[in-house]
């Protein structure tokens, strides 16, 4: 019943059952497995038709129910995993080749093309461009000369990369002239040559020749000048070349020691053009473009050109005021491409992934391949047991009773073996889909459709895929697993989009969130509260099954565990629930039954509670000071700072304990039988239940309305922890109040609610990229077809990894008190290891 602990324990596998097209009455009526269509089912089918329709409804309905149960038939769990594996070979065997044989890379891609994805948001080919701000420009630049050098247009895109280092420049300066800058330790010259000329010659043969003002990075080019002195005859193309000529051999020379960059010819705009400029038409600049590819690009490949800019200007150069010079923008694409080129190999930015390579391999990540690699051929030898599937487990979130775990004895003995197996070679595609250079990588951009878009067409399928709920009672198991499903889909289609940049969108995302963790505070509170068992066994099959992917992720992907910030999350509060009900006095419902003073004594530990979180909330040098100790800090800080625990711990602080006294207070009047959850009955009276909707209603508009208004994040965020609660209070009564909606869930949403913790994180290397800062490209040139890939990828591997989880989770975690207790000394020698190893980093 709560957040993403509830969801790990996934779902059961079975190859012959449909993932999403399950439809219950066709299996009560037309039998089991791949058997055709029966009489009965046809005759059954024909009177129920019969019954709501006529005519060509009928056949409609019919055709549906047929062709819906054919699908099944084919499309299972086991097929849609086995495409998936195929794909993931395919596409990694086509990446691989298409770097080895392409001759190109990403700095190759950078430079070369690229596309507008809208207010002037530059997207190169296959990577990410990381938006450089000024302390960055400058410590990347530290002690580096750079020269550019050719006509007005250099110019502007010397000013453009000169703003990168400090926005207070102003383009002053003779036109025709050198111009000088100087920023600390950091020289960027700008050197006036119109044309390709001997006096170019000599500049560029006096830097080669060891002068002192020798720059690090040389950017050059020139054409405009020379197709207007020569008024577009042939004559000065044929002179441009020759000059080309006489210094690629010079410029080659230059290259070996530094960095040079041709900047091949932006288009004009001809109707704007002055008289004395018509003839620089853009047949013109695409000959002097070709000629000088022809004559620079030798097969050293020295010389890199920049041709980026020219696509970008290919776009924007309407927007020309004298139709030669670009727009301020577009421009400052060329300085952007050039400041990438230069700076992401030295500062290497997680979201700039052109002209990176992959990271070297961290001691616990070589430690991680070895151990993967002997599972993984362990898993090749043994094969894949075709009768081995995962077994259910006991719910050990809700509080209500399941079938038991089958016992160490009663599993396949090569289970373990396998489900590691299967797990290495998952994290083999997590590495390389987020650390190796093989698989493209893109920045996000926001724009309404493609939040909104995605959104309508989820809650369509959801409502599509409605089925009878098999108890009513209030936030009964499948309901919260519709309540996580659709909220999980919400979420990846808000980090996807890159919608946190516009707040009302991610004010309710925050609600989403403190919806999780109002679910923990609940589900974890009535077990504890029915059931009264705080046994070691549960407890640290909770643990593994929250922290057992992360874990393996921190290891296999060398981040921190504060990284994956929710699991660290919700398994602070798991502890501080299990402390708040499990010291004395444990007060339990069969205790406190007909007694206030017990249910009283409740709320004061809950009051305890409530006052524990705002001592903390209130200090936070204290909250510092507590999680900076050590080991403590290692689990709760990123890039070694608390602030990013302190800042997700505030956000939603009050959301677990609300949660537990909704529980407390739903758990109370039910055992007073003030409730009505009989199937199609309100909740309350009618009187009540009318008034109680009309106020949820009210409640849940007045939110939105509020959050629509927000301007500012941090103000937001302050009122969020205080306010979140009445939009969650708000859709559980207009969910559960009408006995009509209580009695119906959505299958779409519920199936993807029991892995939400595995999409959770899943999607920070699978389907998003770069860390979550930017978008996985499996099929590059297509977004739709990519998206539609990725994500069927990606859903198959985080249901995958649920059951292994839940096959791990009954050989890791024993019932008996004695290999338990030797279990969890093992795994905290592990752990203690593993934090003394990431310390020495």
């Amino acid at each position: 019943m709560t957040a993403y602990a509830n969801a790990a324990q996934g779902a059961q596998s079975d190859s012959k059952q449909p993932v999403l097209l399950a439809t219950a009455e066709a299996e009560e009526h037309a039998g089991s497995g791949h058997a055709p269509l029966g009489s009965d089912f046809v005759s059954f089918a024909a009177a129920r038709l019969s019954a709501c329709c006529h005519g060509g409804a009928k056949m409609a309905v019919l055709a549906y129910s047929l062709g819906k149960r054919e699908i099944n038939q084919y499309f299972s769990i086991k097929n849609a995993k086995l495409l998936s594996v195929a794909a993931v070979v395919l596409l990694t065997v086509f990446h691989t080749a298409s770097r080895h044989y392409g001759g190109s890379d990403t700095c190759d891609w950078l430079l070369a093309s690229g596309r507008f994805l809208g207010d002037n948001v530059w997207q190169p080919y296959g990577c990410m461009l990381h938006k450089y701000k000024s302390t960055e420009a400058k410590l990347c630049l530290r002690e580096k000369r750079i020269a550019f050098v050719g006509d007005s247009r250099i110019r502007q895109l010397f000013y453009s990369f000169i703003k990168m280092m400090n926005p207070e420049v102003k383009e002053v300066g003779n036109k025709h002239e050198n111009i000088p800058f100087v920023d600390g330790d950091s020289t960027v010259d700008f050197l006036w040559y119109a044309e390709v000329s001997n006096s170019l010659k000599e500049q560029l043969m006096l830097w080669t020749e060891g002068s002192p003002s020798k720059p690090h990075v040389v950017i050059i080019g020139a054409a405009t000048w020379s197709i207007k002195l020569h008024n577009g005859k042939s004559e000065g193309l044929f002179q441009y070349k020759a000059n080309l000529t006489a210094i690629s051999d010079t410029l080659e020379k230059l290259a070996e020691h530094s960095e040079v960059y041709w900047v091949l010819q932006d288009p004009v705009y001809e109707d704007v053009l002055s008289d004395s400029r018509k003839m620089i038409t853009n047949e013109q600049i695409n000959l002097y473009n070709e000629a000088a590819v022809s004559t620079l690009n030798t097969s050293k490949k020295k010389v890199k050109f920049l041709e980026a800019s020219r696509q970008a200007a290919m776009e924007t150069i309407s927007q020309s005021v004298d139709g030669l010079h670009l727009p301020e923008s577009t421009r400052d694409v060329g300085a952007m491409v050039l400041m990438n080129s230069m700076c992401n190999k030295i500062l290497k930015p997680i979201d700039g992934s052109c002209c990176q390579s992959a990271p070297p391999l961290s001691i616990l990540q070589k430690i991680a391949v070895i151990l993967f690699l002997l599972s993984i051929i362990i898993f090749l030898i043994l094969g894949y047991s075709r009768h081995h599937k995962s077994r259910p487990v006991p719910d050990v979130e809700s509080g209500e009773d399941k079938k038991p775990p089958v016992v160490l004895g009663q599993l396949n003995s090569n289970g373990p073996l396998l489900a590691i197996g299967k797990m290495s070679l998952i994290m083999l595609y997590f590495y390389l889909c987020d650390r190796a250079d093989i698989f493209m990588k893109e920045q996000k951009f926001y724009t309404h459709s493609t939040f909104f878009i995605p959104l309508i067409y989820i809650f369509v399928l959801g409502i599509f895929y409605s089925e009878n709920s098999k108890e009513t009672k209030l936030l009964n198991r499948e309901q919260t697993d519709e309540w996580k499903g659709w909220m999980q889909l919400v979420i990846l289609i808000y980090h996807f989009s890159g919608a946190s940049t516009f707040i009302p969108v991610y004010m309710h995302v925050r609600v989403l969130v403190a919806a999780y963790l109002f679910q923990t505070g609940y589900g974890h509170f009535s077990f504890f509260w029915l059931k009264g068992d705080f046994g070691l066994y549960r407890v640290c099959q909770v643990l593994f099954r929250l922290n057992f992917l992360v874990v393996v992720l921190c290891l296999v992907m060398d981040r921190p565990y504060q990284f994956y910030y929710f699991v660290p999350l919700v398994t602070f509060w798991f502890a501080v629930i299990y402390a708040t009900m499990a010291l004395w006095p444990q007060i339990l419902q069969k205790q406190a039954n007909g007694s206030a003073f017990w249910n009283l004594a409740l709320l004061l530990k809950l009051l305890g509670l409530l006052l524990f979180i705002c001592f903390f909330a209130y200090s936070q040098e204290l909250f510092e000071a507590v999680f900076s100790l050590w080991p403590i800090s290692k689990l709760f800080e990123l890039q070694g700072s608390i602030h990013e625990w302190w800042f997700r711990w505030k956000l939603d602080r009050f959301a677990v304990i609300n949660g537990m006294l909704f529980a407390f207070i739903y758990l109370l009047l039910q055992k007073c039988q003030l409730l009505s959850e009989g199937k199609g009955e309100p909740l309350f009276s009618n009187k009540i239940s009318n008034c109680l909707l009309f106020v949820s209603v009210v409640s849940f508009m007045t939110y939105s309305i509020w959050a629509s208004g927000c301007k500012n994040k941090s103000e937001c965020n302050e009122m969020h922890p205080y306010i979140s609660v009445v939009q969650i209070l708000a859709f559980i009564l207009i969910r559960n109040i009408p006995g009509y909606a209580r009695s119906l869930y959505s299958s779409f949403f519920a199936w993807f609610g029991k892995i939400s913790l595995e999409l959770f994180i899943c999607q920070y290397h699978i389907w998003l990229a770069a860390d979550t800062k930017g978008i996985l490209v499996l099929i590059p040139g297509n977004p739709t077809l990519n998206i539609i890939v990725s994500t069927f990828i990606f859903v198959c591997v985080a249901h995958e990894i649920s059951q292994i989880t839940n096959d791990l989770a009954q050989v890791a975690i024993p019932k008996e008190s004695g290999p338990l207790l030797k279990r969890l000394l093992g795994a905290g020698v592990f752990l203690g290891l593993v934090l003394m190893l990431s310390q020495n980093k």
